[in-house]
């Protein structure tokens, strides 16, 4: 990939990211107290909504960067042509490829913030440090295997969606889709990949959540789906479930319509620079 598509790829996703996170924090926080072993209003209720934005912060931009790095870079890497029946295969293997990397940034970030939404009363900075003197720098990794699958199955549907509903509504007005019209197609992608990966986000959750040394916190994806299947059934499986696709849906509107806008906005700048 070009030095300027890389500068605009790098710069575009972060900006969406912070965007996101940033406006949409306090429906985050609901949906995790929603998942929460100890119940909504034992985890806060509808307290405290902005408990752990620090860390959400500091996360943001570099996950957000890292990830759509890493998926121009390998899209432009698998290059074809655009009429190809492959390219949504392509889009896949950006997407996943994204995820993988974006995680290893993502998952510290979650942890700390996931704690300190369904513990309000403590501070981002001193559950960092208790995470760190009680498990040491694993212990901030703790659920990335749970995030990675959370993530790829939720980037298969979601970017090969977006991408798919940008061409065809590009087809039908005979020119490429502003930035809007990519939004409402990332929020219709973001809304139907959110409903359908929520039990992989629920286990997610109790695994970040789960009491060092219990065998929840080895990070279990199917034991942690079997004991919320065992519990509290259909309904556990997708608790939170409504928070998380209107978060995710605006979360699409505005992360894939900021991202395109900036990124476009960019790339234009740098051609007309000398």
């Amino acid at each position: 990939m070009d030095r300027p598509g890389f500068t605009a790829s790098l710069v575009a996703g972060g900006v969406a990211g912070v965007s996101v996170d940033l406006i949409l924090f306090p429906l985050d926080t609901i949906k995790t107290r929603l998942q929460s072993p100890q119940g909504f209003k034992k985890a806060g209720g509808f307290r405290g909504i902005y408990a752990g934005i620090p860390s959400a912060a500091v996360g943001s931009f570099p996950n957000a960067a890292a990830f759509f790095i890493t998926y121009e870079y390998v899209k432009w890497f698998l290059r074809a042509d655009s009429s190809s029946y492959l390219m949504p295969v392509k889009h896949m293997l950006a997407a996943s490829a994204g995820e993988v990397v974006a995680c290893l940034i993502r998952v510290p970030s979650e942890v700390v913030k996931q704690r300190a939404q369904v513990s309000a009363s403590s501070r981002t900075f001193q559950i960092f440090s208790n995470i760190l003197y009680q498990e040491g720098v694993r212990g901030l990794y703790r659920g990335y295997t749970s995030t990675v699958l959370r993530e790829i199955p939720f980037s298969l549907v979601q970017f090969p969606l977006w991408e798919s509903l940008k061409a065809l509504w590009s087809w039908r007005q005979d020119h490429v889709v502003d930035s809007w019209q990519s939004a409402v197609c990332g929020a219709f992608a973001g809304g139907f990949a959110a409903v359908v990966t929520t039990p992989l986000d629920v286990a997610k959750t109790r695994i970040m959540l789960a009491k060092a040394g219990s065998s929840t916190a080895d990070g279990n994806v199917l034991s942690a789906l079997h004991e919320v299947w065992r519990t509290q059934g259909l309904s556990g499986l997708f608790a939170g479930v409504f928070p998380r696709m209107a978060a995710i849906s605006l979360g699409g509107f505005i992360f894939l319509g900021a991202y395109d806008q900036t990124r476009s906005l960019l790339l234009k700048l740098g051609k007309e620079s000398p």
